[in-house]
């Protein structure tokens, strides 16, 4: 049974609606990717709410923007929330916005209630939390983490060749702060489930228990360029073939590793890229993930093995670079009890849950105690600009982050 103080739901989907005209994708969706003008845009509406809501703005050297409401105890590090505001280019208008904008609607209830907490209360958005203009992901939270060295995020390059560092710099979002010199008490992050559990289950909340490990690949497949209508099959050196190999080994190496293994290849340049001339060089990433350790590791090794196999039959060269190793993450048991106890204290159904996505929160919990929210997207679907959600799940979820915040701030 609710007896808790309750969040104004309308406000807060008025205000995702709001930063979704943005940036407004072609089918409803949005398209901010991080440091371009509508990202920009985005963050300068951001910190104008915070501002307005009592906030003061601190910036730190990778962008990421913190507005702290301030707590009876100066001494005490803030208690957090927060995601991103940056999306897919076929983003959709809940993906990271929600977790921003329900840490606001928090410090707006708090302010509705004239309720002062012992610990500060900060709202944080993350720069480049998606990787879809600067690979790899949550590149920012992870310098914050210490996963991370932070010129090699300021090297990281768009398909333009604009640096990270150079796009922070032209939006204004290169700040004086030091990235990870900012103490926290803890880190909570409101999110939508990304899949189809809790729409399956009836449940209206889950409590993420921790996050699936992650490796991240680029691989170069280098053949040879030749005429199409010349050059006899059996002496050909075609590297898309090669690559089709690869491709659908991912697919079986993830359905090996059922139920939890899972396998993309998300990215592909095709060289010369010209109908009648055989492919000699082919770029492709795979993105593979697993919450076991182990088994994750079984993947990337089941991968190199078809990789040998496949250089060996098609005589190509292939050059595999594993660029990023996220392992499992757990999070931590005093937030996971205050966000289950927000849940109780609302009288939603919930259950725990293990995220297959990676989130800031999957980045920081490295350093901060750390838990995370979801609560249920339309058919599981995400990083598509049909992803959808209802107001009263959000608003639901963002019950529960105001009660697990108020459990850690006092």
């Amino acid at each position: 049974m609710k007896d808790a103080i309750q969040v104004n739901g309308q406000r807060l989907w008025d205000s995702i609606m709001t930063m979704a005209q943005i940036g407004p994708g072609d089918k409803g969706g949005s398209r901010r990717l991080a440091l371009t003008d509508d990202d920009k845009e985005g963050r300068n509406l951001f910190v104008k709410w915070c501002k307005d809501a009592g906030c003061t703005i601190a910036i730190d050297d990778l962008g990421n923007i913190f507005a702290r409401r301030p707590g009876k105890n100066k001494n005490l590090a803030p208690v957090c929330s927060g995601s991103h505001l940056d999306t897919q280019p076929h983003g959709g208008k809940f993906d990271g916005i929600y977790g921003v904008l329900a840490a606001l609607e928090v410090v707006r209830t708090l302010n509705d209630n004239n309720i002062e907490t012992e610990a500060p209360i900060e709202v944080i958005n993350w720069t480049n939390e998606e990787g879809s203009r600067f690979a790899p992901a949550m590149v920012s939270s992870g310098v914050f983490a210490g996963l991370f060295d932070k010129e090699f995020a300021y090297s990281r390059t768009d398909s333009d060749g604009h640096t990270l560092k150079a796009e922070l710099e032209r939006t204004g979002y290169l700040g004086d702060e030091i990235c990870g010199d900012h103490p926290m008490t803890a880190l909570f992050e409101a999110h939508i489930e990304q899949g189809p559990v809790l729409e399956n289950s009836g449940d209206q909340i889950g409590v993420v228990i921790g996050g699936q490990g992650q490796k991240w690949f680029d691989v170069r497949v280098k053949g040879q360029d030749s005429h199409a209508g010349s050059t006899p099959m059996n002496g050909r050196r075609d590297a898309l073939v090669a690559s089709a190999v690869l491709i659908q080994s991912v697919q079986q190496i993830a359905l090996k590793h059922a139920p939890y293994g899972v396998g993309t290849v998300g990215e592909m340049k095709v060289q010369p890229n010209s109908r009648n001339t055989i492919p000699g060089e082919i770029f492709f990433t795979v993105d593979i993930r697993n919450p076991d350790q182990e088994n994750l590791d079984l993947m990337a090794e089941d991968l190199n093995q078809i990789i040998d196999s496949v250089r060996e039959k098609h005589h190509v060269i292939i050059e595999c670079d594993e660029i990023w190793n996220k392992p499992p993450v757990k999070f931590n048991a005093e937030c996971i009890a205050a966000v289950t106890e927000g849940a109780r204290q609302n009288g939603y159904k919930y259950q725990q849950i293990v995220s297959g996505a990676g989130h800031d929160a999957c980045q920081v919990c490295e350093i901060v105690p750390t838990s995370m929210i979801f609560v249920p997207c339309e058919g599981g679907l995400s990083h598509n600009e049909e992803e959808n959600a209802t107001p009263d799940d959000l608003e639901a979820g963002c019950n529960v982050l105001l009660c697990a915040m108020l459990r850690i701030a006092g």
